[in-house]
């Protein structure tokens, strides 16, 4: 990418929910954070968002329990990471599918509630004060700014011109909603008002999504991670269905219609 001059930065979530096997596939809690300080090294620390995401209360892991996991890892990313990003699981009211399949895998899940949202909020502010990393909240109702947390934008036009601040079309178009006239006998319009960031609002995504327009080229039924939380899996037969339609030779992921 960088030899293509492309942009990217990367959104790398480090759950620690090893003990209750709730992302089965995935590499071990240790082999993760070794890659995600690989990456830091080699593209810098503002490039790699620690994702902890999503927090998940259990008749077995309360606040108390989520604060130490995310303890545990934000302590050994110390220095390789700028911010943290989490949201808080919310499966009855948007996510009824994995709700259900929870339930099956007899995962006695609890709701967040305002009261223990604040309480997770509390003990990560007391932890973050040593540290400062930028918090944040993904898609979360609930306003913490009185603990230093913010609402997050993952597709995040300022941050964006803090990164690649040299890309002058680019930053153009994250200040004013269009790119600069190219042909132009006077050059770029200099007089424009700056754009309403809700106009750059993606409008595929959900309304308390503060992503900016975006492209989303991820495909259902199609991860083997079999991560129990997951909305993107019907099953774990879709997936290995759709998996077996792979073709290295081929230049795309899938060689027939996915299901």
């Amino acid at each position: 990418m960088d030899e293509r001059g492309i942009h990217y930065y990367f959104q790398f979530t480090l759950n620690d929910y090893d003990n209750e096997q709730f992302e089965p596939n995935v590499p071990s809690i240790e082999t993760r954070i070794k890659t995600f300080k690989e990456l830091s090294e080699k593209i810098g620390n503002g490039k790699v968002i620690w994702r902890f995401d999503p927090l998940i209360l259990t008749d077995k892991i309360g606040v108390d329990e989520l604060l130490q996991k995310v303890k545990r890892i934000g302590n050994q990313l110390d220095g390789y990471t700028e911010k943290l990003v989490f949201s808080f699981a919310d499966m009855g009211n948007i996510y009824k599918k994995v709700e259900n399949n929870l339930k099956r895998l007899h995962i006695y899940y609890r709701e967040f509630t305002p009261q223990t949202m604040n309480e997770f909020a509390t003990g990560l502010r007391e932890w973050n004060k040593n540290r400062n990393l930028s918090l944040a909240t993904c898609a979360e109702q609930i306003d913490l700014n009185q603990f230093g947390i913010e609402h997050n934008c993952c597709i995040d036009g300022e941050l964006m011109k803090r990164l690649f601040s040299d890309d002058r079309d680019l930053i153009y178009y994250l200040n004013y909603g269009k790119l600069p006239e190219k042909n132009s006998l006077f050059g770029s319009e200099t007089n424009l008002p700056p754009v309403d960031i809700e106009k750059l609002k993606d409008k595929g995504q959900r309304t308390l999504c503060g992503c900016i327009i975006s492209k989303d080229i991820g495909m259902y039924n199609t991860c083997p991670h079999h991560c129990v939380y997951c909305y993107a899996n019907t099953s774990k037969e879709a997936v290995k269905h759709n998996r077996s339609l792979y073709s290295i030779e081929n230049e795309s992921i899938i060689k027939n219609k996915v299901c």
